[in-house]
């Protein structure tokens, strides 16, 4: 397949998270025709639709017919896996089966009717083996992977000999011996003691951490009274194996979960409805849905979507998580609950997991609408039409291609900054983006500090590293920001070639118009509920404005961060203000002191032994914290 194929779908990749998760590829006919998994979503799709698509002939097939995707961002690589698989299960995706060996996905089959359980891999479940235990159906590499790691922590028979016909015929193996089997061969460990190391694989799978890493510890701590160090320093190892899963899953629910939690986020004049769906304590689904925002209140569009959405669900839950305590509660609740034919609790919770899993929905809407406002509309057209009417509406000379938007972030006098972002034909273009550390500007003046930046700026006009010169720019915020731009544009000679405007805010601080140099304002919501080309001006100029507003905030935090680091080090008993500055001059960095030796920081001035162990214990326990 040609690359002029592939530029046929906008894949728009650049406003792609980096963030562990599972992505559904779709046709034209919006049907889902293959899920996968990433560590990082963006690098993933990245392989599909950069200028050299990676894969064979049957992957490439399935990207020629990609007319869309969308994707859902999850805590852990674990958790993207589980989800894939349920997805999987739900949709049968044509190129899921074809990109993979015609057998399917494996299980895992835990054989508990038998006296002596084995634990298999299976390629379905078998009716005729009543009381057996299914797991999955994972990919097989994963279960491969995941099998290995179960070893380090359940001491699990992997030999060929059938119990109970073999027990005491042979030797035990190796594994018995250095303490990975029970050894259930040897005809001397009870049936009861074997059993429960396949319990406990069980309870594994169901996602029962907490049971089994209590039974470990008590066992370790018995053997270490004992005087039996040998056999306490097994189960410590096995702890520390089930530790590391347990750290690397930081998105988990009991097993007994059934939820679904509706999340939601508004802005541009839409509003967006994320549902992921929780089934015996893992997330299995997520759906997403668009309203239209004419200024409802968001308990009248919840509502809406609750009424809308159930009647024709496949499944209620017992328990529905939702942000906002609706006025009828009671009405809506019950109303779901004749919809399902037994009880639903609509549900707002404060804390908990089920808060978790809410906030994880409500993230995931906030992302997914940040996408579609970026994206402007679903085609090329959209963006031009876009940036036609915003010419129109600014009566500028010709339509913009590349526009600059600045906006200043500080915290108090402190941390203070400002934010470069680049749109280049609507589109965002993050290599040019820039950042700028106010250095000249005493205290909070945000007028001050956004002359500075636009003179430093402009500074580089010849510098090809900063790009061409814009042909609009877009201030983060009202008619004051406008001026201090212009007066920075009528000082160097540019404020007949570079044309101005200010992005304006409402109370709650969304996306509301635009003001021109004049003080004339541009209502962009009002218009947008009325007249659908506006809607599409509106995402644009909400899709810059929350862009330079985020990325001026990051660079803040991070500044405020390294500050506070910085200061930390008058926490250690010792270290003044003096003694800190002497440090960071000599060493540059927090992160060099804290990996500094006793006999590196002696090297320092004024800095004595005790200073040096008073250091290292510090940044000790901050790592242990």
């Amino acid at each position: 397949m040609s690359g002029a194929e592939v530029s046929k779908f906008d894949a728009r990749l650049d406003i792609v998270p980096t963030d562990p998760g599972v992505y559904l590829m779709k046709d034209a006919s919006d049907s889902v025709i293959y899920v996968g998994k990433a560590k990082n979503l963006r690098n993933r799709l990245r392989s599909y639709f950069g200028k050299n698509p990676q894969g064979n002939a049957k992957v490439l097939a399935m990207i020629s017919h990609v007319a869309d995707f969308e994707y859902v961002v999850v805590g852990s690589e674990l958790e993207a896996l589980l989800l894939e698989c349920n997805l999987i299960k739900r949709y049968q995706p044509h190129y899921n089966i074809l990109l993979r060996d015609d057998k399917g996905f494996p299980y895992v089959c835990i054989t508990m009717q038998e006296e002596y359980p084995r634990i298999m891999k299976v390629f379905r479940p078998d009716k005729n083996m009543v009381g057996a235990k299914y797991y999955g159906p994972f990919l097989g590499g994963d279960l491969y992977r995941a099998l290995q790691a179960l070893r380090d922590i359940f001491p699990t028979k992997t030999c060929r000999k059938v119990l109970p016909r073999d027990i005491g015929k042979e030797r035990a193996c190796l594994n018995y011996h250095i303490g990975r089997c029970v050894g259930p061969c040897r005809g001397d460990v009870p049936v009861e003691e074997y059993r429960k190391v396949m319990e406990d694989m069980c309870r594994f799978f169901e996602g029962k951490y907490d049971g089994i890493l209590r039974d470990l510890e008590a066992q370790m701590e018995a053997a270490s009274e004992a005087l039996d160090f040998e056999k306490a320093a097994v189960y410590r190892d096995r702890l520390q194996a089930l530790r590391a899963v347990m750290a690397s899953q930081n998105v988990s629910f009991p097993r007994e979960s059934d939820r679904d939690a509706v999340g939601f986020f508004r802005d541009a004049g839409e509003m967006c409805f994320r549902k992921l769906e929780l089934r015996g304590g893992r997330i299995i689904g997520s759906s997403t849905y668009f309203l239209k925002d004419e200024g409802e209140s968001e308990e009248s569009l919840l509502e809406a979507f609750l009424m809308q959405y159930y009647p024709t669900a496949a499944e209620i839950p017992k328990e529905i998580l939702v942000s906002i305590d609706l006025e009828d509660h009671d009405t809506v609740e019950q109303a779901i609950c004749d919809m399902a034919g037994h009880k639903v609790s609509l549900h707002v919770p404060a804390r908990g997991d089920g808060a978790r899993l809410l906030e994880m929905a409500n993230a995931n809407a906030k992302e997914a609408l940040r996408r579609r406002i970026l994206r402007v509309g679903t085609s090329q057209q959209s963006v031009e039409t876009a940036l036609q009417l915003l010419c129109d509406k600014l009566s500028l000379r010709d339509v913009p291609k590349r526009i600059e938007s600045y906006d200043i972030s500080n915290l108090g006098n402190d941390d203070r900054c400002g934010g470069m972002v680049v749109f280049t034909d609507g589109r965002p273009d993050k290599q040019a983006y820039r950042l700028f550390k106010i250095k000249t500007v005493e205290g909070q003046d945000d007028y001050a500090s956004m002359k500075e930046v636009l003179t430093r700026r402009f500074a580089h006009a010849e510098d090809e590293k900063f790009g061409k010169m814009p042909d609009l720019i877009l201030a983060d915020g009202g008619l004051g920001q406008v001026h201090a731009i212009h007066e920075v544009l009528v000082e160097l000679g540019l404020s007949d070639k570079i044309q101005l405007a200010g992005m304006v805010k409402d109370r709650r601080h969304r996306t509301h118009g635009l003001v021109k140099l004049d003080g004339e304002t541009i209502d962009l919501a009002e218009d947008a509920r009325e007249d659908e080309d506006m809607m599409v001006l509106f995402r644009l100029i909400t899709g810059i404005q929350n862009e330079v507003h985020r990325f001026a905030i990051t660079y803040q935090r991070k500044l405020s961060k390294k500050r506070n680091l910085t200061y930390s080090l008058e926490t250690i008993p010792g270290i003044g203000t003096a003694k800190r500055k002497i440090l960071m001059k000599h060493f540059g960095s927090i992160k060099a002191i804290s990996k500094a030796s006793k006999e590196q920081l002696l090297e320092a001035e004024r800095i004595t032994e005790k200073d040096a162990d008073a250091i290292i214990a510090h940044f000790q326990k901050t790592d242990s914290d």
